[in-house]
């Protein structure tokens, strides 16, 4: 018969070791969907596309630039938002003549306790009007 404290350290032994197990399971993250480039006009809406896997399910952040992307979970105003896949929605795309917040280059980072995955860079492109219409295009010379 074993003693009360007999029973206590098998139960223990059983708690880590099927705790461990699971342990086991965990995988770090990778990105399964990397974003790419896009060109898209002032005021229009855009995502970036990002998946990742890992368990646990990873977290996904954006930088732009190198600099942290800030979204609408960080401030409920921002015209960004992180999509629950991952990728960076755009409500419209902000561009001035002095200001261009959006356009830039882009990674999506996945993060779990097993490490972190960075995705290929991507590129967010402002289409000038040029790039949207013939206007700009080189017109044959006529001669007098």
């Amino acid at each position: 018969m074993m003693s009360p404290a007999s029973i206590g350290f098998v139960f223990l032994f059983l708690h880590v070791c099927s705790g461990s197990r699971l342990r086991q399971e965990d995988t770090p993250p990778r990105i399964v969907e990397h974003p790419s480039d896009l060109i898209v006009s002032k005021g229009e809406p855009a995502t970036l596309n990002c998946k990742a896997e890992g368990r646990p399910t990873p977290t996904v952040e954006w930088y732009k630039d190198g600099e942290r992307v800030e979204t609408d979970r960080d401030n409920p105003r921002s015209q960004r938002m992180l999509l629950p896949s991952g990728s960076l929605f755009f409500l419209r795309i902000v561009h001035g003549r002095r200001s261009k917040p959006d356009e830039g280059s882009y990674v999506c980072v996945a993060r779990n306790y097993l490490g972190e995955a960075v995705s290929h860079n991507a590129s967010l492109e402002v289409a000038s009007k040029c790039s949207m219409s013939s206007l700009c295009r080189p017109r044959p010379l006529a001669w007098v």
